[in-house]
């Protein structure tokens, strides 16, 4: 009895583009197949360890044959197989856990980053259907009395029907298109040489026959001239030996390469690999990448971190996020010990000191390599920072700054006064002779900093200020406080204190001289700031706002985010230049009892809030002030 399914529309999309050869090489369609079989045996391997119903110690492999005549090629595993409902699942649907973020990604992507968002979704089966016109798969579950069989050529729908299999495992065969590009994969030396190069660590024998001719001999076992017979050899093509069970010497980049892009469905090389092979009272290997580019869903809540885990090459878990801190989610790569039970549980793993001592290790290990690649690649450290800095900075901030010894000289900042990005290190060696602190300011970009009024004084003095454009950065300055003694200081918070002691007290006699004044306009704000006062930092704006040391404005726009934090507020102080026109202007209507003074004083409050890229309370309002002004103002 035999099915008719129809596609689904985002699997319909996938196929066509895969039809019309959304991977450049052709090839990898046996890499992804071969895969496929291993993950299958990996499953039922594991899964026999604990299920007794499960066939144990057998001698699993991979069979690759092909018919020239007929133009097929099949790939066999002796897996876990498949169930009829797992077959729906797995081929009648591509990319189930996000089909629509998947084809979303891939509606405006260019060819180049259609490859990518593809690997990414882990859709290689599909890949089969550049080289084959018709695609058939025979599987029968280790857990299904019945097999079946799936058969499409990728188009609107696929058929799925019982079928009889004297085998438990999946075979999949593809019909191969016409044409000189797909003769090469009917070609038992191709063949061999495309698993050498894609699956050779594969630990599981693929095997496959092969044709070759024999020279006959006499019955004295002499060879006759010019008589060969044919023969048929089984040979196992690749070496079976994981790649991470080698010796590090033994292993070149180009092979790590190739391993990370087949393994994890990528089609660049990985920006760097961590080979890390322990020995001692805890033996281990650990494989560990940094891909070039984020995982698209890298910070939303479906993304799941972690390295696979092995226990001597047998598949323990595929996410073992107790390897990996959150602020590294990005790495992917594996950990083999020996020194695991391979019958361990989750619930064990979480509280496994061995774990926590391998993740420790792996921890530091990436964390070196990162700063060799700052210290002798620069400009793929930057490549590096600009991908994943803000996780870094995470990882400062996160658990109470916990990490922040560990991770802060791989924090990279631009700053006003220079183009390129400077380490903490950097900044504090070209700290200017008598320069306290470590100075720096929130944000858009450069520009917007540089525009802040805040920054009158530190221009005059010739510090230079480093620039802070992610959400994080605050909070990571506030959970560092210093680096190596030298402390932060932000622009616009608390006292600079840059003023020399005759300017500080000619301000400071100002501000008495003036006091009435100033309670007047702390009066009419009263319900916005906690005070108004003559400023020290401003040389050449009116206004500024600042807040006390503590919660930054920058910091109050970030938790305003979350509504578990909205009524979180930085404290509000306006900052008045003295020396400016505007000052004067606003004594005059002072001492001559002008009502306009309020309209001045919440203009004055309003023109600093947009300074700070702070939203105003009432635009109406504003609005409405301005006009008043300008009518009072306007000459006819």
């Amino acid at each position: 009895m035999s099915e008719i399914r129809e596609f689904k529309t985002e699997s319909k999309r996938l196929l066509e583009l895969m039809i019309n050869s959304i991977y450049s090489n052709k090839e990898i369609f046996l890499r992804e197949l071969i895969s496929n079989a291993s993950d299958a045996i990996d499953k039922h391997h594991y899964l026999s360890l604990t299920d007794d119903t499960l066939e144990r110690g057998r001698e699993y492999e991979i069979e690759l044959s092909f018919d020239k005549a007929k133009r097929l090629l099949s790939i066999k595993d002796n897996g876990i197989g498949m169930t009829k409902d797992e077959m729906i699942n797995s081929l009648g649907t591509i990319a189930k856990s996000g089909s629509s973020e998947f084809l979303e990604k891939l509606k405006d992507a260019s060819e180049k980053e259609k490859l990518e968002i593809i690997g990414q979704f882990g859709v290689g089966f599909y890949s089969a259907y550049m080289v084959a016109d018709k695609v058939s798969v025979l599987s029968k579950s280790e857990y299904s009395d019945k097999a079946y069989k799936f058969e499409s050529e990728g188009t609107e729908s696929y058929e799925i029907s019982e079928a009889e299999c004297d085998f438990s495992g999946t075979k999949v065969t593809l019909h191969l298109r016409k044409g000189e590009e797909f003769d090469n994969f009917l070609d038992q030396w191709e063949i061999q040489s495309l698993v050498r190069k894609y699956s050779d660590y594969i630990r599981y024998p693929i095997k496959m026959e092969f044709e070759t001719q024999e020279q006959e001999k006499d019955e004295e076992g002499n060879p006759i001239e010019g008589k060969y017979k044919k023969v048929i050899e089984v040979r196992t093509l690749n070496s079976m030996t994981p790649i991470w069970k080698k010796k590090k010497n033994e292993v070149t980049d180009e092979e790590l390469n190739e391993f990370y892009k087949q393994k994890y469905y990528d089609y660049q090389d990985p920006l760097a690999n961590i080979f890390v092979n322990v020995e001692g009272k805890l033996n281990y290997t650990a494989l560990i990448f940094i891909p070039k580019k984020a995982p698209y869903d890298l910070y939303s809540d479906k993304f799941e971190k972690g390295l696979q885990l092995y226990s001597k090459s047998v598949f323990i878990m595929d996410k073992c996020k107790d390897l990996v801190p959150d602020y590294l989610r990005f790495i992917k790569g594996l950990v083999d010990s020996s020194d695991l039970n391979l019958n361990i549980s989750r619930e064990i793993l979480q509280k496994s000191k061995d774990i926590e001592d391998i993740a420790n290790n792996v921890e530091k290990k990436i964390v070196s390599k990162l700063e060799a690649m700052l210290k002798n690649e620069r400009d793929k450290y930057i490549e590096f920072f600009n991908t994943y800095g803000i996780n870094i900075k995470y990882g400062i901030y996160d658990k109470f700054g916990l990490k922040k010894d560990l991770l802060k000289d791989l924090v990279l900042y631009h700053t006003v006064s220079k183009d390129d990005f400077v380490t903490l290190s950097e900044y504090v060696e070209e700290m200017k002779e008598g320069q306290e602190f470590i100075y720096y300011a929130s944000g858009k970009n450069k520009d917007a900093v540089m525009a802040l009024p805040q920054m009158d004084i530190v221009k005059k003095k010739g510090y230079d200020v480093l620039v802070l454009t992610d959400d994080v950065d605050e909070f990571a300055i506030s959970i560092m406080q210093d680096y190596n003694g030298k402390k932060f200081k932000s622009i616009n918070q608390g006292d600079l204190d840059l003023l020399t002691d005759d300017e500080k007290e000619k301000i400071k006699q100002t501000a008495e001289d003036k006091k009435s004044l100033l309670e007047k306009l702390k009066e009419i704000l009263k319900d916005d700031v906690k005070d108004v006062v003559l400023s020290e930092r401003l040389q050449e704006s009116p206004v500024c706002l600042v807040s006390e040391d503590g919660i930054s404005f920058e910091m109050e726009k970030v938790m305003a985010q979350n509504p578990m934090g909205s009524e979180i507020k930085a404290t509000r102080i306006l900052e008045i230049n003295p020396n400016h026109k505007l000052f004067e202007a606003i004594e005059n209507l002072y001492n001559d009892n002008d009502p306009m003074l309020d309209v001045y004083a919440k203009l004055l409050y309003d023109q600093a809030l947009l300074i700070e890229g702070i939203s105003l309370k009432d635009p109406v309002e504003f609005s409405n002030r301005m006009c008043e002004l300008m009518i009072k103002n306007a000459k006819y």
